[in-house]
């Protein structure tokens, strides 16, 4: 992935912007006041915040769109990941939030419902939601109704491999927790790293606890959590899975170095192709890394699978988790002519043929039905690989710090953290996380 795209996911994941109470975003955030730079302007044009890894996609649209509809004028501005946080966050508190505002859905998305930030588009999207693949549609819907547009690619999190260091060692990919397990002690005889993992940046470790959660007790297990139902993390399917993540650790898994490899680097991906390690929990951003760091590697001894099945779990093997996708919404404080000119760009401006292309060329999953018959390389393409994993999944559930509100995304890094490094148990995990549930 480019350097860009790879802090943006980092960083994504590290907080959540305005995951805020409710409480917050229409009481102490409108305190904030406005600003002289804020997105809002009655008399101008529809304005539009992004970050600045989207700027190779979304510019380009909002170009075309401009140079077709001068009546209609969207003033696009993009910022680094951190800094849009803060920015939105007290735009949105204060009224003075930009016509298209960008999100990551989940529990901002919720929070902006229940402040009436921002429009509804139920109707307005009608005719547009049936070319979006469902999981991710879904995920800008409130209480049945829409308020959030796909905007981004979906990066799926898959297991890579290293094809040569798997078959020297003699170990196949793993299509189950039992084959992941054994290949373990196979991998270190032959002393190599059998799972990359950059804890010193604790939210790689959580696309473990996802999947292992997500296999053994099933998605609903993270609804219950999402929902706020009391208790939720003592589901008894999260604490096996923590015990399994736990059993990694002391079988030497992931070394007894992990904690200081960071991925802002992309140290754990130079793991995996410099042959130190065999394999690679990661999001589908990491192929960009491969390709720019190590092409020899990604052209023939890259291999990449779906999470093993875990025996006797009660999640389906073919579910998925990852970043969904970025969203847009509009700010229900834009003028009428702006909510208009906002709705029809994310109607027609979006995900149309050049839109999608665009995400093609860049070896990006665009979000929307039956794309694979138009991935160069077909099916056998990475791209067309993780197109299928999302075709084919009953559920592709967001990455949990983007879905839960900062205070628990916080505190969820920092207990994972906890776990992985065994200074607590997968009770003492789940007592801990039971308590923020609510907050």
């Amino acid at each position: 992935m480019s350097r860009t795209q790879s802090a943006r996911s980092s960083s994504l994941r590290a907080t959540l912007i305005a995951g805020v109470a409710v409480t917050a975003l229409v009481s102490a955030l409108a305190g904030c006041g406005s600003s002289s730079s804020s997105g809002k302007d009655a008399d101008g044009p529809a304005t539009l915040w992004a970050l600045t890894g989207d700027e190779t996609v979304v510019a380009p649209a909002v170009k075309a769109w401009n140079a077709t509809h001068p009546d209609e004028q969207i003033d696009a501005q993009y910022f680094a990941n951190d800094a849009y946080k803060t920015k939105v966050r007290t735009a949105v508190g204060a009224g003075s939030a930009p016509t298209l505002i960008y999100s990551w859905a989940g529990g901002t998305l919720e929070d902006y419902v229940k402040a009436d930030k921002v429009a509804d588009l139920t109707a307005d999207t009608a005719d547009a939601k049936a070319k979006y693949n469902d999981s991710v549609w879904n995920l800008g819907v409130v209480d049945g109704k829409t308020y959030a547009v796909p905007m981004d690619p979906s990066y799926p999190v898959l297991l890579y491999v290293n094809k040569d260091v798997l078959a020297k060692a003699g170990v196949e990919v793993p299509k189950t927790w039992a084959d992941l397990l054994a290949a373990v002690p196979k991998l270190k005889a032959a002393h190599v790293l059998p799972f990359a993992l950059a804890g010193g940046s604790k939210w790689p470790e959580l696309m473990w606890e996802e999947y292992l959660v997500d296999r053994v007790a099933g998605p609903e297990a993270f609804h219950d959590i999402a929902d706020g139902k009391a208790g939720a993390w003592s589901n008894p399917g999260i604490i096996r899975a923590n015990t399994m993540i736990q059993q990694l650790v002391d079988a030497g898994g992931f070394g007894s170095s992990f904690n200081s490899v960071v991925a802002d680097s992309n140290a754990d991906a130079a793991l995996l192709y410099t042959g130190k390690a065999a394999m690679l929990l990661q999001g589908a951003w990491a192929y960009g890394t491969f390709q720019t760091s190590a092409a020899d590697f990604a052209g023939s001894g890259l291999g990449y699978t779906n999470f093993p099945a875990v025996e006797g779990g009660s999640g389906d093997p073919k579910d998925i988790v990852g970043n969904v996708s970025g969203y847009f919404s509009v700010s229900a404080d834009a003028s009428t002519e702006q909510k208009k000119i906002a709705t029809d760009f994310l109607t027609t401006g979006i995900f149309d043929d050049s839109y999608s292309q665009r995400l093609l060329d860049g070896g990006q999953v665009p979000p929307i039905k039956d794309i694979a018959s138009k991935i160069p390389g077909g099916s056998d393409s990475f791209v067309g690989q993780a197109a299928q994993l999302i075709d084919q999944a009953p559920s592709f559930q967001m990455s949990w710090d983007q879905a839960l509100p900062s205070s628990q995304a916080t505190a969820l890094l920092t207990n994972l953290d906890k776990l992985f490094s065994k200074s607590i148990t997968p009770e003492q995990f789940s007592d801990a996380m039971n308590k923020t549930i609510g907050k």
